[in-house]
């Protein structure tokens, strides 16, 4: 593309697998950083080649463990530090986005400190995917570009051919985003309504809506133990679904979600690669986002729109 002269795309250590595929959608080599790691656990960052005046994308999910966050911090000040015209942080996978508000006293804010890390930190732009809450956008004074995985994940629902659909949330918070695939595939939603004893942990759940006969797919933004949704799909082939398939931005899957995937009522569930996957599980089904963010990066370059390639 003609911008190549002006931007160049670099990789944090554990999200180089996405960034190769971004820069192979690009038509542009991957920039050569180093990450020296010490005895103790620390690590610096330094690039292999000039910045100065260029773009610079830096391609980092902050995923745990936290490394991956400090380690995009020093990529921010180190490009900083080089002279780079504007510094893009590229954060398919925001992690701290389940702290986004004050929801009893003497809590964290983990998103909102994350924020302010970045921006100190001196990122110009953010380019980010499904958060856990849309107003984490307000606690940047940066643009934001917050890319929807329903991108991918509407025409892989719609080649499924489902002959009785149904969209369904695995609980009331995700309504709003499973309402909005309900309605692009003018099907009905069905919401799962739980309690929690504490985190990681659900008491109960209800179905409310019919599923009898029907082939549900469960909407959710990411899935981190597996507990709610995998009581979601047993519950409602309990109350007569036909199947239940689940799709959820980003792959978590911590501690015994694959184990709890592999023996639930779960056709498949499917993610983005966001996240990188090891602990392989039959029912988990990746679709790769490399290709809508390299979009991204291209609209950003050339000023074009970005909602505009949004499905829904």
């Amino acid at each position: 593309m003609s911008e190549t002269s002006t931007f160049k795309v670099f990789s944090g250590t554990n999200s180089r697998y996405l960034a190769e595929k971004i820069c192979k959608s690009l038509g542009c080599p991957l920039g050569n950083m180093n990450i020296t790691h010490f005895a103790d656990g620390e690590f610096a960052v330094s690039y292999e080649e000039s910045i100065r005046g260029q773009h610079v994308f830096l391609v980092q999910s902050t995923f745990p463990n936290s490394d991956n966050l400090m380690e995009l911090l020093l990529m921010i000040d180190a490009a900083k530090r080089a002279s780079a015209k504007r510094i893009i942080a590229v954060i398919p996978y925001f992690g701290w986005a389940r702290q986004d508000r004050k929801d009893k006293p003497r809590v964290s804010i983990g998103a909102k400190l994350v924020a302010d890390l970045l921006s100190v930190a001196g990122i110009d732009r953010l380019i980010t995917m499904d958060l856990h809450a849309d107003q984490i956008q307000g606690f940047f004074d940066i643009p934001v570009d917050h890319l929807y995985g329903s991108t991918i994940f509407a025409p892989y629902i719609q080649s499924l051919h489902l002959p009785n659909l149904v969209i369904a949330t695995p609980d009331v918070g995700g309504s709003k985003r499973a309402s909005t695939y309900a309605k692009y595939l003018d099907v009905p939603l069905v919401l799962c309504h739980k309690t929690r004893e504490k985190a990681n942990v659900v008491a109960s759940m209800q179905i409310i809506g019919d599923v009898k006969g029907k082939d549900v797919v469960l909407i959710d933004d990411m899935v981190d133990t597996a507990g709610t949704i995998t009581k979601a799909a047993d519950i409602m082939k309990e109350a007569g679904a036909n199947s239940v398939r689940a799709i959820a931005t980003h792959c978590v899957m911590s501690g015994p979600a694959s184990e709890r995937v592999q023996n639930s009522q779960l056709e498949e569930l499917v993610f983005t690669d966001s996240i990188p996957y090891s602990n392989r599980c039959a029912k988990v089904k990746q679709l790769s986002i490399a290709d809508m963010f390299a979009e991204t990066i291209r609209r950003v370059l050339s000023h074009e729109s970005i909602s505009s390639q949004y499905l829904l």
